[in-house]
Order: C-alpha cells, then sequence, then structure tokens
C-alpha cells in the first residue's frame, strides 16, 4: 500500500514538472519575437505556475515530515552541501525500491528549486530583452548590406564547390538540399545583380540626358561650337556607342561640319563617316525615327561624291528611309521638308538621267511638282513658318506650276525671315534670283 501511494506521489510531481519545463522551453523561444507587454504576461503565468509548484513541494515535505518517524532507515540532510540532500542509513524494513525511489524524488526537488532560480533570472532580465533584439536586428542588417557586393563570387565558389561534392560522391539527399540552399542563394544574388543593373542603367540615362542636353545647345551656336560638338561626340563614342539617340546625333554632327567646311576632300570624309554611322544607328535601333532621317540626309550628300549610277541608287535610299521616319514620326516638319526636296529634285531630272536610271534600276523614280508642294505645305501646317527654304521652294513650285501671284506670296513671306544659318544664306541667294523671274 505504501509502495503504490509513494509512486503515485513520484508519478504526479514528474508529470508537474515536465509540463512545466515544457512551458519554460516555449516561453523561451518566444520570448525574443514578444513585444514587451506579452513578456510580462508570460513571466506572470510563468510565477504563478512555479508557486503552485511550490506549495505541490511544501505539502510534500510537510507529508514526508509525519511520516518520516513511521519510515526507520532514513532522514533528509539539511546541510548546503551539493548532492542529493538525502541520506540512506540502515534500517530494518526499507526495501531497496523505495530507497531508489526517494533519491528520484530528491533530485527532482532540486530541479524545480533550479527551475525557480532560473525564472527569477528571467524576471530581471525581461526589461532589457527589447533593445538587445533591437541591437541584434541592426547588427544583422548591417552585416547583411556590407556583404551584398560579395555576394556574387561568393555564390560562384560555392557553386563550384557543390558541384566538386556532388561529383565526388555526394548521397542525392544531402545534394538536394544543397541544391535547394544554392537556389535560394541564386535568386536572392539575381536578384541584387538585377537591382545593380538597373542602377547602372539609370546612371548611362542620367549621363546621356546631360550630355545631349549640351550637344543640343552647342549646336546652335557658331561653327566652332558645332566642330567643338562632334569632337565631344567622338569622345564618347565608346562608352556611348550602343544608344541610337548618341549616334543618330553623331551623324548629325558629320553632317554639320560637312557644310561648314572649306576643302573638298574634308566635306567627302565627313559625309562619309556619317553615312557609316547613320548604318549603324539603324543597326543599333530600327524603330528610331531620327536614325532614318539623319541616315537618308547622309546619302542625300554622298550623292555630290559618287557617280551617277551611285547617285540614283543613293536616291533610291534616301526615298526609303524618309518614308520610314515619316511612318515612325508623321509629326516631324524636317522629315516633310527633305521630302518635298526629293520631289522636287525627281520632277526636274532629265531625259539622259531618266534613261540612266531606267538601264540600271529597271524603273526611273518617279515625282511630280504637286508632289513636291504637298510636302511644303505639310511643313507650313505642321510649323507655321519653319524655315526660309521652304518658302523659297514653295515659290518654286507656285511658278512651275503657273501661279505667279502665290509664288510672289511665298517670297515676301521668306523675306520676311531672318537670315541666321548656312542654309538662310543659301536660301537668301535662291530668293533674289527668283525675285528677279518674278
Amino acid at each position: 500500500m505504501f509502495k503504490a501511494y509513494f509512486v503515485l506521489h513520484y508519478v504526479w510531481l514528474s508529470s508537474c514538472c515536465v509540463f512545466l519545463l515544457v512551458l519554460f522551453s516555449r516561453a523561451s523561444l518566444q520570448v525574443c519575437r514578444m513585444a514587451q507587454t506579452d513578456s510580462k504576461v508570460l513571466v506572470l503565468g510563468a510565477l504563478a505556475g512555479v508557486t503552485g509548484i511550490g506549495l505541490a513541494v511544501v505539502c510534500y515535505r510537510s507529508l514526508r515530515s509525519e511520516r518520516r518517524l513511521s519510515w526507520p532507515g532514513f532522514y533528509h540532510n539539511r546541510t548546503n552541501e551539493q548532492g542529493s540532500g538525502l541520506m540512506l542509513v540502515d534500517g530494518p524494513g526499507l526495501p531497496r525500491g523505495q530507497a531508489e525511489v526517494l533519491e528520484r524524488l530528491e533530485a527532482l526537488i532540486q530541479c524545480v528549486s533550479e527551475l525557480k532560480e532560473e525564472m527569477k533570472a528571467l524576471k530581471t532580465a525581461l526589461p532589457a530583452l527589447p533593445d538587445q533584439v533591437r541591437e541584434e536586428l541592426k547588427g544583422h542588417s548591417e552585416t547583411r548590406r556590407v556583404g551584398a557586393p560579395h555576394r556574387t563570387a561568393a555564390t560562384r565558389r560555392r557553386r563550384a564547390a557543390g558541384a566538386v561534392s556532388t561529383a565526388g560522391g555526394q548521397s542525392s539527399e544531402d545534394a538536394e538540399s544543397e541544391g535547394g540552399y544554392m537556389t535560394a542563394l541564386t535568386d536572392s544574388d539575381e536578384e541584387d545583380q538585377s537591382e545593380e543593373e538597373e542602377t547602372a542603367e539609370e546612371q548611362t540615362a542620367e549621363k546621356l540626358s546631360v550630355l545631349f542636353e549640351r550637344i543640343d545647345r552647342l549646336r546652335q551656336g557658331d561653327e566652332s561650337d558645332k566642330r567643338e560638338t562632334l569632337n565631344i561626340l567622338l569622345e564618347q563614342k565608346e562608352e556611348f556607342g550602343q544608344s541610337s539617340e548618341f549616334l543618330w546625333r553623331l551623324t548629325r554632327a558629320h553632317c554639320d561640319v560637312h557644310d561648314i567646311s572649306v576643302t573638298q576632300e574634308e566635306k567627302k570624309t565627313h559625309a562619309e563617316n556619317g553615312k557609316k554611322v547613320g548604318e549603324e544607328a539603324i543597326r543599333v535601333n530600327p524603330r528610331c525615327a531620327e536614325s532614318h532621317q539623319w541616315y537618308a540626309i547622309m546619302c542625300g550628300i554622298m550623292a555630290e561624291y559618287d557617280t551617277i549610277q551611285n547617285k540614283i541608287k543613293n536616291g533610291y535610299i534616301f526615298k526609303d528611309h524618309l518614308d520610314k521616319a515619316i511612318e515612325l514620326k508623321p509629326q516631324d516638319p524636317l522629315s516633310y521638308y527633305l521630302l518635298g526636296r526629293w520631289c522636287y529634285a525627281v520632277a526636274q531630272l532629265s531625259w539622259i538621267e531618266r534613261k540612266v536610271a531606267t538601264t540600271l534600276f529597271g524603273e526611273p523614280p518617279s515625282a511630280t511638282i504637286e508632289d513636291a508642294m504637298r510636302n511644303f505645305l505639310k511643313v507650313e501646317e505642321i510649323h507655321p513658318a519653319y524655315s526660309k527654304l521652304n518658302y523659297v521652294f514653295l515659290a518654286k513650285c507656285y511658278k512651275a506650276l503657273g501661279d505667279n501671284y502665290k509664288a510672289r506670296k511665298m517670297c515676301e513671306a521668306a523675306s520676311s525671315m531672318n537670315t541666321v544659318s548656312k542654309e538662310d544664306e543659301e536660301a537668301q541667294k535662291e530668293l533674289d534670283l527668283l525675285c528677279q523671274k518674278l
């Protein structure tokens, strides 16, 4: 009877202690994630549980003191020395199994006492815990920022090590685990690399924007400014040579310097170089209207230095790329002005030139004065008073069609515009000759 009663008490106390240890472990795991208020609630609950266990221990000790006289053969050692706290003495009637149970009970009581001390220490440490957690998280984030630039190289080393390990006889489970780990790292590194690429693209776009603003402003200046524009673009070609906007501006710069050059050799050099850059701009981005536009202009300039066969060939190329530029950007007045010039030139071809075109290409280019005039009027529709030369060519078209009244009106409009550029000087010379005929 005594043995069964004693075992039941031992089992009950053991269950209570195990439950308390589980609760304490869960609380320790969650305490770093809890707010300060939740931590206090946990401590109060744990203290209440410890108080209950303490009361159970007190009841147990009281019950044991009452029965110690009837249990010959043992007494409790109350010294502070380390040990079980239980001393066995010789006595009749004490089986060996009961003595072993008493030893385990004493060890359980010692564990409960230690648990009470740990709960007190936890209560003392909890108020400073949130600050410690914040400091640790801050340290981890700084470490991650510092280590980000080196992740790509580290990942490559890990990949190589993983490949060697797998080839050397690694188990399928280990390889799969490492593969998943490497996949996660690779995804993270790819995201970092993508962010770096986006940042580099943004920086490049910003540099190009500043460069284009400077170039477009310089182009409005005098001859030295235009030459400086070409030099700046040539210096930057290696860095920005994959940008179609950069390349068509370089083509335009060659065209501007061609117009202000004095010697025939220099003019031809800039015409050839400009045409090559124009071809490159179209290859980089076939959907850029300005690239087609300025390449067509360079083809028209090259016609001045080529044979009749190449001149007619460049005429076809000129028309094709102007049509493409208008398709891509239908509200650009420059494209319609250039197309009007092409139509006017084709309409003025001599019989011999048409025969040569027919012999070489099977069919000569076809355009009329009316076609040219429609394009010049389209320029005025999009941009009134676009240029002095546009008015001059409108006057020529009206004169060719026999409408001298409108031709004189266009001459008056051209005369009212100031002569600023070299193109305006050319327009003024033709205007003076035209006015004499009218």
